[in-house]
């Protein structure tokens, strides 16, 4: 982990994750580049050429001007010497694009959950954590609208399922499972017990990976997995969940799969996540 990217809009929100992101920065000596991306008011707020459209045009101006002010300020009260620390701008219609062109870059991305009664983030698409994950193929660490843990990795609670994306989700969390002090796996009834896909499969991975931590499984039942998932997180006390993110693509519209969905509309914890 040699390169993080920290997503940023105006919200208090994005202090905490870049708090965040540059604590992981600085425990793996890796580069960190704040990005400032919200969508033009413009483009947010549109409104005809009519009168008094100039302005309306210098009203939705100076709400971008302080936008940006306080995201920039948030970054200089981070910024420290010896860390290096990049920021970087995206404010165009373009948004989703230009910010999975930064990620393909990056060996972690930092993201906050999407909020809508949040009124001082500024606009930032609903579908921007699952483009990401999608598009770039790099694994991100989400953070809730909700306080999260300062230092998320204590208690992981893990969504196995034997695909590609739950696969690269428990890889890229190898450095907070080689830390951790409990490790609970949940997995369908279904699939647990396989003796080649299911939890005890995923286990002797962990093991050869050098992780030494208690390890537990769980069942789920077929339906509902995502409210489960949650529900378990509180349970075991969990500080962070692993899982893939499940969804495809549909002429730019990304199509997400139940379970990710719920996660993402009601996570009450740091997910990490790949697809």
């Amino acid at each position: 982990m040699k390169s993080i990217l920290v997503h940023l809009d105006a919200s208090p929100r994005s202090a905490q994750r870049l708090a965040l992101a540059h604590r992981l920065a600085r425990q793996h000596g890796a580069g960190l580049t704040a990005v400032f991306a919200v969508l033009p008011a413009m483009v947010a707020v549109p409104f005809s050429a009519a009168e008094g459209a100039y302005a309306a045009t210098s009203l939705l101006e100076e709400s971008e001007h302080q936008l940006r002010a306080r995201a920039r300020a948030m970054f200089e009260r981070e910024a420290v010497a010896g860390t290096p620390m990049q920021w970087l701008e995206v404010r165009n219609d373009m948004l989703e694009t230009v910010m999975v062109e930064h990620a393909l870059f990056a060996d972690l991305l930092v993201l906050g959950q999407h909020d809508p009664d949040d009124t001082e983030a500024g606009s930032v698409p609903r579908g921007l954590i699952a483009s990401l994950v999608h598009d770039s193929g790099k694994p991100a660490l989400v953070l809730p609208a909700l306080d999260a843990p300062v230092t998320p990795g204590r208690r992981v609670l893990i969504a196995w399922k034997p695909t590609r994306e739950a696969a690269r989700a428990v890889s890229a969390a190898r450095p907070w499972l080689l830390a951790a002090e409990q490790i609970d796996i949940a997995c369908t009834l279904a699939r647990r017990d396989d003796e080649r896909t299911g939890t005890g499969a995923l286990e002797r991975w962990l093991r050869r990976s050098g992780v030494s931590a208690p390890i537990r499984s769980h069942g789920l039942a077929g339906t509902g997995v995502g409210e489960a998932l949650l529900s378990m997180a509180a349970d075991t006390d969990a500080d962070l969940l692993v899982m893939g993110c499940y969804g495809h693509s549909r002429a730019r519209e990304l199509v997400l799969g139940g379970v990710t969905r719920t996660v993402l509309r009601a996570m009450t914890l740091p997910v990490l996540m790949a697809h």
